[in-house]
């Protein structure tokens, strides 16, 4: 078995904007070059348009998509080379007892999962237990191929005809006298393996009788005539070097385990299955290594009951937000190692010290290129054009009222890597088509919004940037309703759209929920749920402590 390779994610939000994909990325990049590990950027859910331009634009691959960072069972499922549908019983058993394990995997030739194979298996294979078809330990019947009688018995072929097909054999053994052997065998000789020494009358009357396998034991000579008239006579004959006793005991290991008929009692995983899922069935069950199989029925790898108690499959760390309820699902169920943020502090408690960069900057990418500047390392002009984008975006060009000197020395070290001028970037995005002009409602609401528990409430705050707040008014029924159905289903107090203009440096929020929080805002109301929101730009900065403030004035009931 192979050895998992550590791994790293590196995440945002939820419902990621560009400073947290590009913070994402390049501190990855970063990572990656410091040898922490194998450390892979996300893209929380959808990526944004103008975050997918700006991927392009600089000739980036984007982060893969990820929604779930629970740990599945594929995490921990480890590649496991199983036994084939055209191995013998013979094979399989040298392999069982070589691997030191109980229970092997088994596929079937054409690469479906097949089953669990055990000594019990083989046991109750061998002994047919319940049967009558006398496949069992004692009886003449064997299911296989003349290839694999061959191989099993080590003999040579010295005349074969159709030797790869399976077929079942009844099997006879030759130590009587001539007449005996007459008596004993049966009319239909289409399916008879007759084992013999060196016995040519047993011989040519085994090719009268068309017999389908003669084993010669003790590598006893044959007389060429009979050779000859075997292969007219489609008779198949092998020589052996082992004597009958062996070759009894040794045919009924020549079936394949193709032919084999496993117990459905051994528990199966899912490579998508969560870990936490199924813990309990694992540790129950009477096996330490556990099939993983796939939608298609393919053997993936193997589970044992000691992974479970190792250390964790991989770890992440958190950019741009520190708060649990923004953070993807499964997060609570896997090491954070690192964070970086510009946000207010809401950081669940962890079980070791971790790594916390925090500043009070307008962007996450600023303390990421902060961080490469530090180290040392050095930008290629794309990945510094990624930097600026977040950091244009999420500062509104240092309009913001988040933005600060740092942002700007940033921003203007990333301009002359890059080549690219900030504003020139701004206009470009700005271009990209409008969410209130091609979205529907639920996409707006969801592109860029954040979940908080605060003061005994639950709600959401989303942001979108427009160059034409009149689409606000226009969909504002359309939007309500969506952001009303937000906060049904997901038992929200209330839900914020801040719809931004960054050019005219102004904001429009509507609001849905609790009606006291609406009234205890300081904004002045245009229509009802409208509120107008001159020189407000930044969520963060801005309407968040707003909320806050309010929320103190409303105690939750």
């Amino acid at each position: 078995m192979i050895k998992l390779k550590k791994r790293i994610y590196v995440t945002g939000h939820r419902n990621p904007d560009i400073d947290s994909i590009a913070s994402a990325y390049a501190l990855a990049e970063l990572r990656n070059r410091q040898n922490l590990g194998e450390v892979i950027p996300l893209c929380p859910g959808k990526m944004p348009e103008r975050a997918a331009f700006l991927f392009q634009k600089f000739n980036i691959v984007p982060p893969q998509q990820c929604t779930d960072l629970a740990p599945k069972i594929r995490d921990i499922a480890l590649p496991f080379k199983p036994l084939g549908g055209n191995t013998t019983l013979f094979e399989a058993v040298k392999t069982l007892r070589e691997s030191g394990n109980a229970q092997l995997p088994v596929v079937k030739s054409d690469g479906a999962y097949a089953g669990m194979l055990s000594a019990v298996t083989l046991l109750s294979q061998l002994l047919n237990i319940g049967s009558n078809d006398g496949n069992d330990l004692a009886g003449r019947s064997v299911t296989t191929s003349i290839d694999l009688i061959s191989n099993v018995l080590e003999a040579e072929i010295l005349v074969g005809h159709e030797t790869s097909a399976i077929e079942k054999f009844e099997v006879y053994v030759a130590a009587m006298a001539f007449e005996s052997f007459e008596e004993q065998i049966p009319r239909d000789t289409h399916n008879l393996a007759v084992i013999v020494g060196d016995r040519p009358d047993i011989h040519l009357r085994a090719l009268d009788r068309s017999t389908r396998l003669l084993i010669v034991t003790g590598s006893r000579p044959v007389e060429p005539l009979i050779l000859r008239e075997a292969g007219v006579r489609h008779v198949t004959i092998l020589r052996s070097p082992l004597d009958s006793a062996s070759i009894i005991r040794r045919l009924k290991f020549a079936a394949p385990l193709d032919c084999i008929d496993f117990p459905g009692d051994t528990l199966i995983l899912s490579p998508d299955d969560r870990i936490r899922d199924c813990r309990a069935r694992i540790l129950n069950s009477n096996s330490d290594l556990l099939p993983v199989v796939n939608k298609k029925g393919k053997l993936t790898g193997v589970v044992t009951k000691k992974a479970l108690s190792d250390i964790d499959p991989y770890s992440v760390i958190l950019v741009d937000h520190n708060e649990l309820d923004q953070s993807l699902p499964g997060v609570d169920e896997i090491p954070v190692i690192e964070v970086v943020d510009h946000h207010r502090l809401g950081m669940m408690s962890t079980a070791y010290p971790i790594k916390f960069t925090a500043d009070v900057v307008g962007s996450t990418c600023t303390l990421v290129a902060s961080m490469f500047r530090a180290a040392g390392e050095s930008l290629t002009p794309e990945l510094a054009g990624l930097l600026l984008g977040g950091i244009v975006s999420d500062t509104l060009l240092l309009k913001s009222p988040t933005a600060t000197a740092i942002d700007r020395r940033m921003l203007e070290w990333l301009e002359k890597i890059s080549g690219v001028k900030g504003e020139d970037l701004m206009m470009e995005m700005l271009r990209i088509d409008s969410p209130l002009a091609t979205k529907p409602a639920a996409e707006v609401i969801n592109g860029d919004r954040k979940d908080y528990s605060d003061s005994g409430y639950t709600f959401a705050v989303a942001q979108v940037e427009e160059t034409n707040l009149e689409l606000v008014t226009q969909r504002k029924n359309e939007l309500l309703e969506a952001m009303q159905k937000e906060v049904e289903e997901n038992k929200l107090d209330f839900f914020t759209l801040l719809a931004t203009d960054a050019v005219r440096v102004t904001s429009l929020l509507l609001f849905v929920g609790n009606k006291d929080i609406a009234k205890a805002l300081p904004y002045e109301p245009i229509a009802e749920n409208l509120f107008d929101l001159p020189g407000v730009l930044s969520r963060k900065k801005q309407l968040l402590p707003q909320i806050l403030s309010s929320l103190g004035a409303v105690p939750a009931e």
